[in-house]
């Protein structure tokens, strides 16, 4: 019989995890633990008297009362059996099998348990951190609102200021803040207009800027 708990595993990650377990158990549940892992493994053979306590504690080198707690938690499942003229009598190995199943189910599930509690702190804290991130991205983008550019359209009208003219003869930018992105012509969309470029009647002038070039853009066309 070999026990996960007290043997470990030929995987690495698996027997660490073993002996924190087993290290984070009270001292009597360890001595009772390799007392069962014994049993199973018949070292001590059924019906065979076991040492007595003062001969555990310094063997051990606990106090009789962590011996004491020991033998009562094995007697628990019938490990061994406490006879009255004989003192501690072995039980069967089945039962000791059956004691370190208990205690592997048990710290598994603990263990399980401390893993949930990490992953659950773990989460808060990015938890926090997201909104912190989110506060931040808030703020930012409300200072930043008044000063984000939008693109905007306009049609140039019949008798407008800027037909027949290049963009670097009206001073385009110059004059509205805007920069003119494109023209639609016919359905057509010309890109990245040059200052060379001609306005003509009912061009669809598509542009961007600061808030305040929309209004001189309208005055300019309108003109």
């Amino acid at each position: 019989m070999k026990s996960s708990i007290l043997s470990g595993s030929n995987n690495g990650r698996n027997k660490n995890k073993n002996e924190r377990s087993t290290s984070d158990m009270p001292r009597y549940e360890q001595i009772a633990l390799e007392i069962a892992s014994k049993i199973a493994r018949k070292h001590y053979k059924q019906g065979e008297k076991l040492y007595g306590r003062s001969a555990l504690a310094g063997q051990y080198n606990v106090s009789p009362e962590t011996i004491r707690r020991a033998v009562a938690l094995l007697q628990s499942m019938n490990v061994v059996v406490a006879q009255p003229g004989r003192g501690i009598i072995v039980g069967t190995a089945e039962a000791a099998e059956a004691f370190i199943k208990e205690f592997e189910s048990r710290y598994i599930v603990q263990d399980m348990c401390n893993q949930i509690v990490q992953l659950v702190e773990e989460r808060n804290r990015l938890n926090r951190e997201i909104d912190e991130i989110l506060n931040k991205l808030v703020a930012y983008t409300t200072r930043m609102a008044g000063r984000l550019q939008k693109i905007e359209e306009i049609q140039v009208p019949r008798g407008s200021y800027l037909v027949g003219k290049s963009l670097s003869a009206v001073d385009f930018r110059a004059r509205t803040g805007a920069t003119v992105l494109a023209v639609e012509r016919n359905g057509e969309q010309i890109f990245s207009p040059d200052v060379s470029f001609i306005i003509q009647e009912a061009d669809i002038l598509v542009f961007v800027g600061p808030p305040e070039s929309k209004n001189k853009v309208y005055d300019l066309v309108n003109t």
